[in-house]
């Protein structure tokens, strides 16, 4: 876990993948629970460390992930992301080559069973947007920088697979290419409101050097 930034009310860190962000079983490893080692550790804090995680990864995922350390953080934080306020820059690599540039908008729905998003076209699903360009192509794949509109669960793994260029390694979506560790997204870059301060927060975080290995391959 690398920490990007800190204060008294935030700590904003770099997730590995592999990482559950939070919600595992007592005694397991999760972000939320390094995290917690961390702070105690560092600030010599007995007991319960309140953290409040306000942006969450998948577990295969790379990159920022906001912590508020006090619950007035996390109430405003989380406004933020509600409002849609908050900037989000994504990079993927996907299997072969999509347009150069688009937009996606579908509706989405949840398969609880088998914990997958899925694409539907009924009105009761919710709207998944997503903008994309084309940064660089390699022999059978690309590498994306997406932004996006809406932050839904799975959202970019639904919907690039959904048009047919899956994200690399990521075999629950459909891809048939290994990828050396997690899958090839990561989250490169928030822009927020300091929860406090009111000053425009940009935090980027960089790629793990197993993306190096992926794009070779």
């Amino acid at each position: 876990m690398q920490v990007l930034y800190e204060d008294n009310h935030l700590l904003v860190v770099n997730k590995p993948a592999g990482l559950p962000t939070m919600g595992v079983a007592e005694g397991e490893k999760s972000l939320l629970t390094v995290a917690k080692n961390y702070i105690a550790q560092k600030y010599h804090k007995p007991g319960n460390v309140y953290l409040g995680i306000v942006s969450r990864l998948d577990t295969p995922t790379t990159g920022v992930v906001v912590i508020a350390r006090t619950s007035k953080a996390a109430k405003r934080l989380n406004e933020q992301f509600r409002s849609r306020t908050v900037q989000k820059t994504y990079w993927a690599i996907v299997e072969g080559f999509p347009p150069p540039e688009g937009t996606l908008s579908h509706r989405m729905g949840e398969e609880k069973r088998h914990r997958k998003m899925f694409i539907t076209q009924n009105r009761d699903g919710i709207p998944a947007i997503l903008h994309y360009k084309t940064f660089q192509r390699f022999e059978n794949a690309s590498l994306l920088e997406i932004h996006l509109e809406t932050g839904r669960k799975h959202q970019i793994r639904v919907q690039m697979a959904h048009i047919g260029h899956p994200i690399l390694g990521d075999y629950k979506y459909g891809s048939r290419k290994p990828f050396p560790l997690g899958i090839a997204l990561h989250a490169r870059t928030l822009t927020f409101q300091h929860p406090t301060l009111g000053t425009t927060l940009t935090l980027n975080a960089d790629l793990p050097t197993t993306w190096k290995l992926g794009i070779n391959d």
